[in-house]
């Protein structure tokens, strides 16, 4: 899917040679690297200018999603956007729940069982609901435990967390729109043949 991304980029860009003439695979592999770099880039720009966490870990798969496997349902921006969201209320809540929305990081103070209650809480929320939305995403696995663990823990940098969400889904999309990939504005991707299979036999 990444290959087809990238033809349809250079031919825009009027250099479709470029596949022709050098390997796939390396050519492949430089265009990873450029749009990892700038997509990161951007947002840590962001960070440094404004001050605020425009930049956390889940940022990274969501990228590599969204650029290496852009027709598969993970990477819509409808599941980007839900999961991410999902990710981040259910690790507030599971703060709330134990009482540590004013403690420090795990990473700072340890992991107590409050802690560990939080993070497994957390998880186990964000997936339950992520499968009743139909709305996968793995990367808000990571965004959930980045909250339950207290990394980011305040209302507004929740705040802040979804819109550098929204800002790299619209990234990828102006990326994929300009490769003429059929990247979803919003619509739930459609069930793939095999997909439908694996839930009748469930």
């Amino acid at each position: 899917e990444m290959s087809e991304v990238l033809r349809g980029i250079l031919m825009h860009v009027r250099l479709p040679w470029l596949l022709q003439h050098h390997a796939r695979v390396p050519v492949l592999a430089l265009f990873s690297f450029v749009n990892g770099c700038i997509s990161i880039a951007l947002m840590s720009v962001l960070a440094v200018v404004t001050r605020s966490p425009f930049i956390f870990p889940s940022l990274g798969p969501t990228a590599f999603l969204f650029f290496y496997t852009p027709t598969a349902p993970a990477a819509s921006p409808r599941n980007t956007i839900i999961g991410h969201a999902v990710g981040a209320a259910a690790g507030y809540l599971s703060l709330v729940v134990t009482g540590l929305t004013l403690a420090g990081p795990a990473l700072s103070v340890g992991v107590t069982w409050p802690r560990v209650i939080a993070a497994a809480l957390s998880l186990g929320l964000t997936a339950g609901v992520m499968v009743l939305l139909k709305a996968p995403h793995p990367p808000a696995g990571a965004t959930t435990l980045i909250v339950s663990l207290g990394i980011l823990r305040q209302p507004w940098q929740l705040v802040l967390l979804m819109v550098a969400v929204v800002l790299l889904t619209l990234q990828a999309l102006a990326i994929n729109r300009l490769a003429g990939i059929p990247y979803p504005l919003w619509q739930q991707p459609p069930e793939t043949n095999e997909k439908r299979e694996g839930t009748r036999k469930m």
